[in-house]
């Protein structure tokens, strides 16, 4: 029984509610209903919950207070996808409420839920029920309740996860797409995952082990090493965001070369290496033909070694940290505006540059970017006012968490796909006010439609269509068009849509799995049903999406 929850014990929950979700991450994922490949729900609130308890592993937090600020912080620039964003929305509010205490009883982290609750509610343009929110809002609601007969914190959250159990079963029938399908809803089976492990450790479960996907210490056990077992004199360890989508598999290959106890962990946006070796910098060399060095730390065995061996204190690149430091500055003020871009793909990234764009994010559709990232791309662009295009509706909500965290201005365009990110930046006059250009650019992205031909990748019935994995499906707009096991019916398909809905301009991007020859043909079958419009096909070399058909 606890009628308190201290800094320490609020960090421990977090620990564990991070090991709950990320342990059953898969089969939240199997829950999505869309049978496209996307930015699955469990993955999303995985990648963002770690965050936080990266942030936490590091720290005592001696109130509730600073650990839920840590830990919201991180949430904020950890979220990925939309998933992601609400849950870091729910914590911010919890965060907000428990601002200047020591320590919370049942009743006031009850109130904590609620005001997340509320943050969450807030921030969502067209709230939805039969989601997340509802599971979270009702869960919060028996919190109160429960904290108005007793003072055990465990029998609250207790009272919070059966309601929200319940709700989360219900939201089969809230939402007629969950009926249909017969499942319940994600975001929210992940929400009271994580909540049924910050529950374990109010009642001193062993945390869960959780596999490792790549993650590696930060420095060498060297307790466990004789100076026979240092094979290699230097332990390395950096991170590299991403600059191309390429596979990293040559770096993997060059560095087992030269080197051993090698882990490389890797997600959508940078990936982290850790390597024994004794050339440090040509390890460093190498990797940054994938990408940018973002932070590293190069430490010498041996001398450590022996200065244990010695019984000296061990010298660590940690020793370096100057926690004082100050956040290092924004780059502005070299130009008047700033265009940043998330797309996937050496040629989509390329027609965003000629249009303007000085920033590109690689991501999109199965690989959302996270708030940090995009925030850091603003901070880096030389502008003081800078517009960003998601270019995907899961990636909207992620950088509108970049509003107000960066002394720059940031104006959201909310482009849900490439061909109207595209048709935005077409329709951005420089010698217009920032308003009078935000204007002309949401208005812009109205005139455009958006088709996308890509693949099942699971079996589903789904508006109608009864869809096997593998079938090749058409998208209009964000809704399933067709499906056909041949390709080119789709094409013909969407081809005879265009032709209906008197496009007067056809641009189709083929991806990376479509050879140039058939690309020429898809070509030619929109030129022959669509002979008034004026067709134009580019290389995008994206994932995923076969074809990006924009209609104007």
């Amino acid at each position: 029984m606890n009628v308190q929850i201290t800094g320490a014990l609020f960090k421990q929950m977090m620990l564990h509610g991070a090991a709950a979700i990320t342990l059953h991450k898969q089969s939240i994922n199997d829950l999505n209903v869309f049978p496209v490949p996307d930015g699955d729900t469990g993955t999303n609130m995985s990648l963002t919950i770690q965050t936080a308890a990266s942030e936490l592993r590091a720290i005592e937090p001696e109130t509730i207070d600073k650990a839920a600020s840590v830990t919201a912080s991180a949430l904020l620039r950890g979220a990925r996808g939309n998933s992601g964003v609400i849950l870091s929305l729910l914590f911010r509010g919890i965060s907000k409420s428990l601002k200047g205490k020591e320590t919370a009883t049942a009743c006031e982290f009850a109130a904590a839920m609620q005001e997340g609750v509320a943050a969450a509610y807030s921030a969502v343009m067209k709230p939805a029920e039969g989601t997340v929110l509802t599971v979270s809002r009702l869960a919060a609601d028996r919190a109160m309740h429960a904290a108005e007969e007793t003072d055990d914190v465990d029998a609250v959250l207790a009272s919070a996860i059966e309601q929200g159990s319940k709700t989360l079963a219900e939201t089969i029938e809230m939402n007629p797409v969950l009926k249909k399908a017969g499942v319940v809803d994600a975001g929210g089976k992940g929400y009271l995952l994580i909540l049924q492990g910050m529950l374990d450790a109010l009642r001193g479960e062993p945390l869960p082990e959780v596999e490792d996907d790549g993650e590696t210490q930060g420095k060498a056990d060297f307790a466990s090493l004789t100076d026979e077992d240092i094979t290699f004199t230097y332990d390395t360890v950096f991170i590299v965001r991403k600059t191309t989508n390429g596979s990293i598999e040559p770096l993997r290959a060059y560095l087992d070369g030269i080197g051993d106890s090698l882990v490389i962990g890797e997600d959508d946006d940078a990936f982290k290496v850790h390597v024994h070796t004794d050339v440090p910098g040509d390890v460093l060399n190498e990797a940054q033909k994938y990408g940018t060095l973002e932070i590293g730390k190069i430490e010498n065995m041996r001398m450590q070694y022996e200065d244990m061996a010695a019984g000296r204190k061990t010298k660590s690149a940690d020793d370096l940290t100057d926690e004082d430091a100050d956040e290092a500055p924004s780059i502005g003020g070299d130009k008047r505006l700033g265009f940043i871009a998330v797309c996937a793909g050496d040629g989509l990234a390329e027609v965003f540059r000629d249009l303007g764009v000085d920033g590109i994010i690689s991501g999109g559709q199965t690989m959302n970017p996270s708030t940090e990232s995009i925030l850091t791309q603003i901070k880096n662009s030389p502008a003081d006012v800078v517009f960003v295009l998601p270019n995907n509706k899961n990636i909207i909500m992620a950088a509108q968490q970049c509003v107000g965290l960066t002394e720059k201005r940031v104006i959201v365009i909310p482009t849900a796909t490439v061909p109207q990110g595209i048709t935005a930046m077409m329709n951005v006059d420089p010698n217009m006010d920032v308003e009078a250009i935000e204007a002309a650019m949401v208005e812009a992205i109205s005139t455009v439609s958006t088709a996308q031909i890509t693949y099942a990748a699971r079996d589903s019935d789904f508006d109608g269509f009864a869809i096997k994995e593998g079938d090749y499906l058409s998208l209009l707009d964000g809704r399933l068009f067709d499906t056909s096991r041949d390709i080119k019916v789709l094409l013909h398909n969407l081809a005879e849509q265009a032709r209906d809905s008197k496009s007067e301009f056809v641009s189709i991007f083929y991806g990376e799995d479509v050879s140039a020859d058939d690309a020429k043909a898809a070509e030619a079958v929109f030129a022959e049903l669509c002979p008034d419009a004026e067709i134009t096909m580019l290389h995008g070399g994206q994932p995923v999406y076969y074809y990006i058909v924009s209609m104007e």
